[in-house]
């Protein structure tokens, strides 16, 4: 279980580098949309969002993220864990061309890629995650794909589905909303 101290901890160590991401993305949002959030804070519940999944990729030397869009949550989870490697996927040029100066910029350990998931080739990461690119059960599918055996792939829930087997989740508040992590393993 992800607990709120857990995460309260992680955003207090990570600070610095994480307000650093929050003002080079609003900087950039301004002139093209990497996404809705407009707002310091509306781009700071991203963040609060896109942490949970950080103790669950803890101890993965190797992440896959698909459809990283403006980073959430891959840049917060490379902030967090500089000792694992973080693939991107990003096929929408000016949100990679973001993702490759925040990695830069920040000194992330995050390759960022302009490709589809149906164009990459790896098939041996520890990890993959997605949000909110594909239905989740569709996610999940897909996902396994691109895992080695004994892996995890992570997807994010709004709203609270029956319709996923063999999964686990782990469930948080965020703005009052009900959240939730949804994994499944190899």
């Amino acid at each position: 279980m992800i607990t709120q101290s857990v995460i309260s901890e992680l955003l207090a160590r990570h600070a610095s580098q994480l307000d650093e991401l929050i003002t080079l993305f609003h900087r950039w949002n301004q002139k093209i949309n990497l996404s809705a959030a407009r707002t310091i804070d509306e781009i700071r519940e991203h963040v609060r969002d896109s942490i949970h999944v950080v103790p669950l990729l803890a101890g993965s030397a190797r992440v896959l993220d698909v459809g990283s869009g403006g980073g959430f949550p891959v840049l917060i989870a490379a902030i967090c864990l500089p000792t694992s490697t973080f693939i991107s996927l990003e096929p929408v040029h000016k949100k990679h061309a973001f993702l490759r100066t925040a990695t830069r910029e920040l000194g992330l350990p995050l390759e960022a890629r302009a490709e589809r998931l149906e164009q990459h080739a790896v098939h041996d990461y520890d990890a993959a995650m997605s949000r909110a690119t594909f239905d989740l059960a569709e996610w999940l599918t897909r996902g396994r794909a691109h895992v080695r055996p004994g892996g995890i792939v992570i997807g994010f829930e709004g709203e609270r589905r029956d319709d996923l087997v063999d999964v686990e989740r782990h469930s948080y508040t965020l703005a009052n909303k009900q959240r939730a992590l949804i994994i499944t393993r190899t």
